[in-house]
């Protein structure tokens, strides 16, 4: 492959490419508009049949973004969050993915999008300093980069439950819900699962079901979302000061997250005033109720004030003691796990159709033909949604058989949890990039703030390689190593550590418990990023093309 070139056109029918993207979620479709905007010759993959990502993925009732959509929204075009109307103040998802489309129409994407297929290998050509792609549809590529869109939240966890496949009714996983709509109405339903998608399923189902029995094995804590219509006054007072959200959202923002930042810890106030700061938060609801002080997540008995306000708010809606007491959550700090918004969750367990199952004591033995077997009794149902979550991270990484440098895998080498260096690239994989990786802050951040972030300095990493006559970067293992070790440290600082939760992988059976966000924050770790490149990609090996085809250029 001769060295990079502007390439305005994209040769899409060719079997080699400057970068091959891999998902055409919001990650995979700024990719592709970022490196074609610079003259690259890019081809997209992505296993379903269109663009959207986990929006595309996550149908199933009350799915919606957890982040305010006026700021769950690109920002690179002006003109693009403008014009879009966003309905309400968190989207559901069909009005994201509608807005996917759009992006994917306006910025003419799906040219360079191949649909319905998925890369089954990416091997590492060290002589040549390329990787060959091979995709479910036979067929061979290769490209200059690899780059992996796959996104953190779209590997759907099938749990491991005897006599699954022998039930009889019909089973549905909230990660790979059907495209068509699906009614329970005068069905008996199980949930299995109590994390977000099991939070944001169970009133929707409730008010169809004749029947809804919810298995919770581990409570969560929710805030109320208090979800309404956006009135075009408010949608206007965000565009007239999206220059400083947006800037704030990136550079001040832990989370990218745009609200007032907290001046205090908790601790600082007496009782009376810290509930009336908590009561007004739960009133506005949202992920901005952790924000009220400054050491929720840094400080135990700070952090206890906060659980106790929400614990108390759970039993006054319950009217239940001992179901209150079950969804009361006690394993963990609140806000170790991510919090969870919910439009009344807990309110649909006074319905009369509605049972809790605590499958911490009553470990489901097994799926009958109709039904579930738990604590030695069996409950009788019709329908089964497995709320059961995500291979976080890491999964749809594992799915594709990425090989570097020797042979070896990048299975292999993260056998023991993911090593990266800024959640970038791997050591012994070169011209691999990621987006929203492991070592990243990623899913403790808005995750669009994230990702188009991690998108520019790629697209102007690359382009900085093809001004220099460079053809292979890769991480070096020291500054791998240090980094892996500063994610840690900061990690084990915080009350994090203390969830078993999917930011450890703790959900998935054999997976090593490591913490792999980094949590130092949004505004710190773009700051790295960017004194990293200023430094010449500090902490890179770089690779200049042969003599040969520098003279070619």
């Amino acid at each position: 492959m001769p060295a990079l070139q502007p390439n305005p056109g994209n040769s899409a029918g060719a079997g080699s490419f400057d970068a091959v993207v891999v998902g055409a979620g919001f990650a995979g479709m700024y990719m592709l508009h970022r490196l074609r905007e610079s003259g690259f010759s890019v081809r997209v993959y992505e296993q379903g049949d269109g663009v959207g990502g986990t929006w595309y993925w996550n149908r199933y009732p009350g799915a919606r973004c957890d982040v305010e959509s006026m700021q769950y929204s690109y920002s690179f075009s002006d003109e693009l969050q403008q014009e879009w109307d966003w309905s309400e103040r968190y989207a559901p998802q069909p009005e994201i993915l509608k807005y996917a489309n759009h992006v994917a129409d306006r910025f003419d994407l799906r040219r360079d999008i191949q649909f319905s297929t998925r890369v089954e290998a990416a091997v590492f050509d060290e002589r040549a300093n390329e990787w060959s792609v091979t995709t479910s549809d036979g067929k061979i590529v290769t490209a200059r980069f690899v780059i992996l869109a796959t996104g953190c939240l779209s590997n759907a966890r099938m749990p491991d439950i005897k006599g699954l496949g022998d039930f009889r009714g019909k089973v549905y996983h909230t990660g790979h819900w059907p495209h068509e709509p699906v009614d329970f109405t005068g069905l008996r339903v199980a949930v299995i699962g109590t994390g977000s998608s099991g939070i944001q399923s169970v009133p929707v189902i409730a008010e169809q079901a004749s029947q809804l029995t919810v298995f919770q094995r581990t409570a969560n804590f929710s805030i109320p979302a208090r979800n309404a219509a956006l009135t075009p006054e408010e949608r206007q007072a965000f565009r007239d000061n999206y220059a400083e959200i947006r800037r704030f959202a990136r550079e001040e923002a832990r989370n990218g997250i745009y609200t007032e930042m907290p001046d205090r810890g908790a601790l600082e106030d007496g009782d009376n005033e810290r509930r009336a700061r908590y009561e007004a938060r739960w009133e506005r609801g949202g992920l901005t109720f952790m924000a009220v002080y400054n050491d929720l997540a840094l400080d135990k008995a700070a952090n206890d004030t906060a659980a106790d306000f929400v614990r108390e708010k759970i039993a006054e809606i319950v009217k239940d003691p001992e179901t209150a007491k079950l969804l009361q959550p006690y394993s963990h700090p609140i806000g170790t796990k991510r919090i969870c918004i919910d439009s009344d969750y807990f309110a649909a367990f006074n319905r009369p159709n509605v049972a809790l199952v605590d499958i911490k004591a009553n470990p489901i033995e097994e799926i009958v033909p109709n039904g579930v077997r738990a604590g030695g009794k069996t409950y009788e149902v019709d329908a089964l949604v497995l709320a059961t979550g995500f291979d976080a991270m890491t999964g749809s990484v594992a799915k594709i058989d990425i090989r570097g440098r020797n042979g070896q895998t990048l299975n292999q080498k993260w056998a023991e949890g993911p090593r990266t260096y800024l959640g970038l690239m791997s050591h012994g994989f070169p011209n691999l990039f990621v987006i929203t990786g492991p070592g990243s802050p990623s899913v403790l951040s808005n995750m669009i703030v994230s990702i188009e972030q991690h998108v520019d300095w790629i697209a102007d990493c690359v382009a900085w390689m093809r001004a220099r006559g460079l053809e292979a970067m890769e991480a070096n293992r020291d500054a791998e190593d240090n980094w892996v070790a500063h994610v840690n440290e900061v990690a084990h600082g915080t009350l994090y550590p203390q969830a078993n939760s999917w930011y450890m992988g703790a959900n998935i059976p054999g997976k090593p418990q490591i913490f792999m966000p980094y949590i130092g924050g949004v505004g710190v770790y773009r700051q790295i990023c960017n004194e990293v490149a200023a430094k010449g990609s500090e902490g890179f090996a770089m690779t200049a093309a042969a003599p040969q085809q520098r003279a070619a250029s």
